[in-house]
């Protein structure tokens, strides 16, 4: 590839597709005519080193914290009454209802998981904003995920440099032996994932008799199939692939944090020049590589802060043990926050962790946070037990009935939310003289189930000659009362008269 260098400086686009060529073109001289060299870069498998500390302790804890929860609530039983499920966390798709504990959410009440969607980005915001990625190194399930198959890979591979010598290894039998135990509890692991999921959405003792009877729905194999092909891939082959290029967080975390953000950091001025003490270097940094050995992600952190980074500290583990080890003072890699770092240089002392925290950005997240959830604990706490939605008949909009009578008719959803069937009574309130029945009765109560809507088609007339039977629209309120409880709920419509058609 020659390329025309006398046109001047490019820029823009241009000059990165020249520095492109220019690197094509520097390779192809050591590469044969016909075999063109790979735009393509392997990918290159990081084996982190076994290390104790702090920050590792407290990762196993998260660990065993979250997967445990994640894999124990479909059992917990949870007495709600007769025809209640005792599941105490169930998506009942069926039955249109999210059952949590003492919680009961209908389809009207979705508000309450959109709220706490919107609080769940904003404590990432908040997080991200005070303590960079402490998401993603601590609780994201992809590290999770990533750290249990680590673990498994340890155990039955050996640490790091076994695993090395292993991935040059050529494939003979004790190979063979040791990735198929390996890749056999991974996919053991990956199909305890997949059910777990799915025990979320019906009864979690049933359908595991059904699951090993074959007698579950073809649909709970299915997600449980995919489930378990994607925790298998991205936990046991993808791993940090799967936070570099297919996460879109490491992207949009750069607007989340400032110079006060604490995050995982290298001081520089305490480290460098870095170096062997025998080659007569003043810095800290011995280069022992015992932070890039230990990261899950292959990054050195002693380059600065990077997109790779899930800030989960496990390279301060690894250096704070060298550290002591050298008799050097820990910290060296520490949580730190960039503007800091001309403070300790000159010999300062950095500010207190609480006002790199306690300022306007995490103040602002924190302040919208906990708005929205009093805003739902609030409506939580004020919902009522019983509901109605009115749905006025449109063809036709009103009926003259033959004593010259008008009538509108109502499609009513009463909705009981109690554990026993309830009589509920209607009525209405208007300033003009309205009558209103039910179809198929000359009473107007009406009993609904236990924990079930029902449909009642209502009649609202308006006797000949009154205001609301020659007027346009008259305004009306239905009402709806649990004789039980007192408990009372009404709704705004409108009655059509002869003038609607005017």
């Amino acid at each position: 590839m020659v390329l025309d260098l006398g046109q001047g400086p490019s820029t823009g686009s241009d000059a990165t597709t020249s520095r492109k060529q220019r690197i094509i073109s520097d390779d192809s001289d050591m590469n044969d005519a016909n075999n063109p060299p790979s735009l393509y870069a392997a990918q290159e498998p990081i084996f982190p080193r076994r290390v104790s500390g702090f920050f590792r302790t407290f990762k196993w804890w998260i660990m065993a914290v979250t997967l445990g929860i994640y894999y124990l609530t479909p059992w917990i039983r949870w007495d709600r009454g007769p025809n209640l499920p005792d599941q105490a966390v169930l998506v009942d798709l069926a039955g249109r209802r999210f059952y949590f504990f003492w919680i009961e959410i209908w389809p009207h009440e979705f508000y309450f998981v959109a709220g706490l969607l919107i609080m769940a980005g904003l404590g990432l915001f908040l997080f991200t904003s005070a303590l960079g990625r402490v998401w993603c190194g601590y609780a994201c399930p992809q590290t999770v995920w990533t750290d249990l198959f680590i673990l498994v890979e340890r155990w039955i591979e050996g640490d790091r440099n076994a695993r090395v010598r292993l991935w040059k290894a050529k494939w003979d039998f004790k190979k063979w032996r040791l990735r198929i135990t390996k890749w056999t509890v991974w996919l053991l692991i990956a199909i305890a994932t997949g059910g777990a999921w799915v025990f979320y959405f019906t009864d979690a003792p049933r359908l595991a008799v059904d699951l090993f009877t074959l007698n579950a729905h073809p649909v709970a194999y299915a997600t449980i199939g995919v489930l378990t092909a994607t925790t298998f891939i991205f936990g046991g082959f993808m791993r940090e692939q799967v936070c570099i290029y297919m996460c879109p967080w490491p992207r949009i975390q750069g607007a989340m944090m400032d110079e006060d953000t604490i995050t995982v950091g290298y001081r520089e001025w305490r480290g460098e020049p870095r170096g062997k003490k025998h080659e007569g270097t003043t810095g800290d940094c011995i280069d022992c590589m015992a932070c890039v050995n230990v990261c899950p992600m292959g990054i050195d952190i002693r380059d600065g802060q990077q997109m790779e980074c899930i800030t989960c500290a496990l390279c301060i583990d690894a250096c704070d043990d060298v550290m002591e080890k050298i008799g050097k003072p820990r910290g060296l890699i520490d949580y730190l926050a960039l503007s800091d770092e001309p403070l300790e240089r000159s010999g300062g002392k950095a500010k207190p962790i609480w006002k790199h925290i306690l300022r306007p950005r995490t103040l602002v997240y924190t302040f919208l946070w906990s708005l929205i959830g009093f805003g739902l604990i609030f409506a939580l706490f004020i919902r009522s037990e019983i509901d109605m939605t009115v749905s006025p008949v449109r063809n036709p909009t009103f009926v003259t009935m033959s004593d010259g009578s008008i009538r509108n008719a109502y499609d009513i959803r009463l909705l009981n939310k109690h554990a026993d069937d309830r009589e509920f009574h209607m009525s209405l309130t208007s300033e003009e003289l309205l009558r209103i029945n039910l179809e198929g009765t000359d009473d107007v109560t009406v009993v609904v189930p236990a924990n079930e809507t029902k449909l009642q088609r209502v009649y609202v007339t308006a006797r000949r000659g009154d205001p609301a039977a020659t007027a346009g629209r008259t305004e009306l309120r239905f009402w709806v009362e649990d004789l039980i409880s007192g408990e009372r709920a009404y709704t705004n419509s409108i009655f059509n008269g002869t003038g609607a058609d005017q």
